[in-house]
């Protein structure tokens, strides 16, 4: 009988476990934490309280691997925003045009969006999941890994045999420990950190604020060489807010309450700050550090019977929100290698080289934004200069004007298509013909959303949301 043992039960562990469950006889998931029995905060997640976007191309590759979840997600309040519809956007180069188009978003609650995937997952019959249970080393040699040892409530360790074994267990995998514990070389490994942190709330919305309400995202600014600062907010099932607010290095947001509120109000735009006069908070306000990206080039050193994916393998910036994404698309790439070849020598290899390529792209995007931010730490040697900036600046500046640009731009962002193909002859020649409209005044730009209107009649009749242009 063939077994896979997967390290890790969050989202990267129930999506692994999934991709190759129909090609093996049973699958054990083994995680540290104890799961509740509906969509709740657990002490494993601790980034659970802030806002989570599942884009487009990481809800599609969802549903590959679970079909109908996103409609579960929905049928539990999650929300599908079109972004050229149902989200404001402020960027560096102003306020964004409203446009038609395909690319989405799914927001609902972190404890949602896991309590349904880790539902759909376990109701597969091959997969047995193992809770408050610790791995803490690997079996096997150099050249394959045969299990892992487990420790069950602080009781002896015991082996756990299996023909593949997955790391999913998220950004503190101990996997390169391990693998040096078996003789392997060290696993390289690449870091960009710009110095980004959150502090976020929880908000019941205002009765004024219908089910169609828009998200917002104020993004921040690396052309300045001053600190970064951003924010967002989004809705969440159950007539929720999620507000995040977002700095980098030197512009940390604070957590008192008092502080909290003017940090947002010294946006470039106020809004969030106005919307919030209305909301009822719900509970503290928590920060969240320790943002860098951080890739581990497993692909390198890769033993038989031994794969890493998802937040293990490349953890990026969350102000990207691509994470989840990256782990769906990491687990796709492992069940397509399972049913291309079987498991044959060089499975390991193979897959982990094809998880590795499935996120280039978007750890390119990562540090080709968080670079310029000023006092970042990085051990990469960084290529490029300000050309590159200001490139960025012209194009970003013709899409808050240009439909097809948007759609192209917001296709590649909501990871649906790469980078690389959004780069088309007639865009780029409309970037270099430029912007042909003004830059949209705040007033102009919320009045695009009649969503906000009857929240914004209860701001306070101080608010600088009128006074404010980009």
């Amino acid at each position: 009988m063939t077994h896979a043992a997967i390290i890790g039960g969050g989202m990267a562990g129930m999506l692994a476990a999934t991709a190759i469950a129909r090609h093996v006889d049973r699958v054990t998931i083994i995680e540290s934490d104890t799961f509740p029995t509906s969509p709740a905060q657990r002490r494993g997640l601790p980034q659970g309280h802030h806002n989570h976007m599942l884009f487009g191309g990481g809800a599609m590759a969802l549903d590959t691997l679970l079909p109908k979840t996103t409609d579960l997600l929905y049928a539990h309040g999650a929300h599908h925003l079109r972004i050229g519809e149902r989200m404001a956007m402020l960027s560096p180069q102003g306020w964004s045009r409203r446009f038609d188009g395909d690319p989405f978003v799914v927001t609902c609650s972190r404890p949602l969006l896991d309590h349904v995937v880790r539902r759909q997952a376990l109701s597969y019959h091959r997969i047995t999941l193992i809770q408050s249970a610790k791995v803490v080393g690997l079996t096997g040699d150099a050249s394959r890994v045969t299990g892992v040892r487990v420790e069950r409530d602080g009781g002896p360790a015991e082996t756990i045999e299996a023909d593949l074994v997955v790391d999913a267990a998220g950004r503190r995998s101990d996997s390169p420990r391990w693998l040096t514990d078996l003789g392997l070389p060290e696993v390289a490994e690449d870091t960009l950190d710009a110095g980004f942190a959150y502090a976020g709330r929880s908000f019941l919305a205002p009765p004024s604020a219908g089910d169609d309400f828009p998200g917002i995202l104020i993004q921040a600014d690396n052309s300045t060489g001053e600190p970064g600062r951003g924010a967002a907010l989004l809705p969440n099932e159950d007539g929720r807010w999620i507000v995040a607010l977002i700095g980098t290095r030197g512009a940390h947001p604070p957590t008192d309450e008092e502080g909290w509120l003017e940090f947002a109000r010294s946006m470039r735009s106020p809004i969030i700050a106005d919307l919030l006069a209305g909301a009822t908070p719900l509970g503290e306000i928590r920060a969240y550090r320790g943002l860098a990206n951080r890739r581990r080039h497993f692909e390198r050193i890769v033993p038989e019977g031994f794969v890493v994916l998802g937040d293990a393998a490349m953890t990026l910036n969350p102000n990207y929100a691509t994470g989840m994404s990256i782990s769906a698309f990491g687990a796709l790439a492992l069940r397509e290698e399972v049913e291309r070849t079987g498991f044959t020598d060089g499975l390991a290899r193979r897959a982990q080289q094809r998880i590795a390529k499935a996120g280039e792209p978007w750890w390119e995007v990562a540090i080709g934004q968080d670079r310029w931010f000023p006092n970042v730490r990085t051990n990469l040697t960084l290529r490029g200069g300000p050309s590159q900036l200001k490139m960025a600046a012209r194009w970003g500046r013709v899409v808050t004007e240009h439909p097809a640009m948007a759609r192209a731009t917001y296709s590649a962002a909501s990871l649906v298509i790469t980078p690389k193909k959004m780069m088309t002859l007639p865009l780029l020649v409309a970037m270099m013909r430029g912007p042909k409209l003004p830059p949209l005044t705040a007033d102009e730009a919320i009045a695009q959303y009649p969503g906000f209107s009857g929240v914004l009649d209860a701001a306070p009749a101080d608010s600088a949301v009128s006074q404010t242009t980009a």
